[in-house]
């Protein structure tokens, strides 16, 4: 086991919780869940919604070397956990979002919802500007990523067996064994070319179906901007996810 793991939250199914600690940061108490899995090979450190620590430990690794670990990575947590209290507050009207890579304000017209002046669905006043806006772009999403995604596929003469759509926290897209791709909606509020290269990237896997240099030479014919579309994602992804 070398080498360790900080990761986005975690909204996967809950694996088996085997024992649990707390860590005290800034005067709040956050619970650490420690799990143990069979296929990872570092400690990962992950912040969930409701404020615990998920600590996931390897097969046969000790569980106190993951704890100091994790204890050691408080700032980090602390940062994440603001971070996502800022992600999910309340919108109001002339708060600013990402959209097609610009941060663009937020409004209402009425009964409709708008992002950068856009109409992107109907205001759903019980849930708020927020929950509606972000109903609007995954609506978007739906119907512009997959034409996408079909459409760059037959550029090159790759075929895709299905695309969906789905709201991932800690993941862009990805592509099964099947050949069917998944793509991530807040894509739409990338920039295009930025969209293209994640999209590019899971076509990728339909000819080699994991990171190796091969892949990466696979991504570099389709897409010769992935560096520059990977350090934008470097720089703002965190504000999106």
């Amino acid at each position: 086991m070398v080498g360790v793991q900080l990761t986005l939250p975690w909204t996967g199914p809950r694996p088996r919780t085997i024992a649990t600690r707390a860590i005290e940061i800034a005067g709040q108490t956050f619970p650490i869940e420690i799990c143990r899995r069979r296929g990872a090979r570092r400690y990962i450190v992950r912040v969930t919604a409701d404020a615990i620590v998920r600590l996931t430990v390897p097969h046969g690794a000790p569980i106190a070397r993951g704890v100091a670990f994790a204890t050691r990575q408080s700032a980090w947590i602390a940062r994440e956990w603001k971070r996502q209290q800022t992600r999910t507050a309340a919108w109001n009207v002339g708060d600013r979002c990402w959209f097609r890579g610009e941060q663009v304000a937020v409004g209402i017209a009425g009964d409709r919802a708008l992002v950068g002046g856009i109409d992107v669905g109907s205001l759903d006043p019980d849930a708020g500007l927020r929950a509606s806006v972000e109903r609007g772009l995954r609506e978007l999403a739906r119907v512009e990523l997959p034409a996408r995604c079909l459409a760059l596929a037959g550029t090159v003469r790759l075929t895709v067996a299905r695309v969906s759509v789905r709201n991932q926290r800690a993941r862009w897209g990805a592509c099964s064994t099947r050949q069917s791709i998944t793509l991530n909606w807040r894509l739409v509020q990338t920039p295009e070319r930025v969209r293209d290269y994640i999209i590019w990237h899971e076509l990728a896997h339909l000819l080699v179906p994991n990171h190796s240099r091969r892949f990466w030479r696979e991504v570099a014919r389709l897409c010769p901007s992935w560096r520059d579309d990977e350090a934008w994602l470097k720089e703002y992804e965190a504000e999106i996810l």
